[in-house]
């Protein structure tokens, strides 16, 4: 397929009770300690009415360096998923510094000819860029299982907790649009305005990363997107700088709007030094180009995380701080569906 086509948006067929979601090891690797959170994940999947199954290389110990295992292993396995009828969708038990090893090894027939969601943030979307670039397949951008189902969820107040979970089985399951996602008061106008448009993008950093593959999205992608990102650890001047490629690849003159999330230790944001806040930071780069940016917005590495469809249209108005889902992540159920 010539990555500069523009495919048809590829959805998902719409989970139904008692599907198989496998969650398996796409990047880091699962430590024992973290063994109780992950319990505490396949318990938050099977109360949204579907079974739970933990890949082969999702176990305790296994590891190679900073990975679940090999790259080539975690291909292997991942494309066995891809090609499995009854894995319904895969969910990342964590983030990492994996996947660009095995971008290159991923079966993107088996995706276009059954096409699954694929849940998780940080290293994952690398997946979910590369992957929407390659098939058209909506990227569901998503808190990771273990630290993220079975962590922050469970240490989150019981009504956010259930909110979280009535839409993220919404989003797996429902055929209609969402609408508009639920505000906090962290959300900040950092610039007014509205926009519509594909909600592209992830982790800052992958961005830029996936930028510099031969899998990078054509720059037509981001004609009127709707860009989000957040960025974990690092520099401000990091922030700074990768905007700034953004800026190069004169991906900023395209887009329609930005929602920016909540930023997770960054050394140099408000400190007492007079350093620039991450506010200062986007609009310095951004410079007099008039979009909507919408800050603030709780997804990425600071806690529980909203859904950030990627591939999806959304209507963002930054001064009435509202992000609404206009379309529906999932396709609908097949009339009948005999052996499926």
């Amino acid at each position: 397929m010539s990555l500069t086509a523009l495919p048809q948006l590829l959805r998902p067929r719409a989970l139904r009770p008692g599907d198989l979601v496998v969650i398996a090891a796409l990047s880091g690797p699962l430590h024992a300690v973290n063994e109780p959170d992950l319990e505490q994940a396949v318990a938050v999947l099977e109360r949204m009415g579907f079974r739970v199954r933990r890949a082969p290389l999702l176990e305790a110990g296994r590891h190679h360096w900073w990975s679940a295992a090999r790259p080539a292993e975690i291909a292997e396995e991942f494309n066995g998923l891809l090609r499995d009828p009854e894995v319904r969708a895969i969910i990342a038990h964590d983030g990492g510094q994996s996947v660009l090893g095995y971008l290159d090894l991923i079966d993107v027939e088996a995706i276009a000819a059954d096409p699954k969601p694929i849940l998780g943030y940080s290293d994952i979307s690398l997946l979910h860029l590369v992957l929407y670039a390659r098939t058209g397949l909506v990227g569901f951008h998503t808190d990771v299982a273990t630290p993220g189902l079975g962590g922050h969820w469970q240490r989150a107040p019981a009504a956010r907790s259930t909110e979280l979970e009535k839409l993220y089985s919404t989003l797996l399951t429902g055929t209609d649009p969402i609408g508009a996602l639920p505000t906090a008061p962290s959300w900040e106008c950092w610039r007014a305005g509205r926009a519509e448009g594909r909600l592209i993008g992830g982790v800052i950093n992958r961005i830029v990363l996936a930028q510099a593959t031969p899998y990078a999205l054509p720059l037509e992608r981001f004609d009127g997107a709707v860009l989000f990102w957040e960025e974990a650890g690092g520099q401000a001047a990091y922030v700074w700088s990768y905007l700034q490629v953004l800026r190069h690849a004169g991906i900023l003159d395209r887009i329609s709007g930005m929602v920016v999330g909540i930023p997770h230790a960054i050394d140099g944001l408000d400190s007492p030094d007079a350093s620039p806040t991450l506010r200062e930071i986007v609009l310095d780069v951004l410079g007099d180009r008039d979009i909507p940016v919408l800050g603030n917005v709780e997804f990425g590495h600071a806690g529980p995380n909203l859904p950030m469809p990627v591939g999806i249209r959304v209507a963002l108005d930054a001064q009435q701080r509202t992000l609404s889902l206009l379309e529906p992540a999932v396709r609908p159920l097949p009339a009948t569906t005999p052996g499926s």
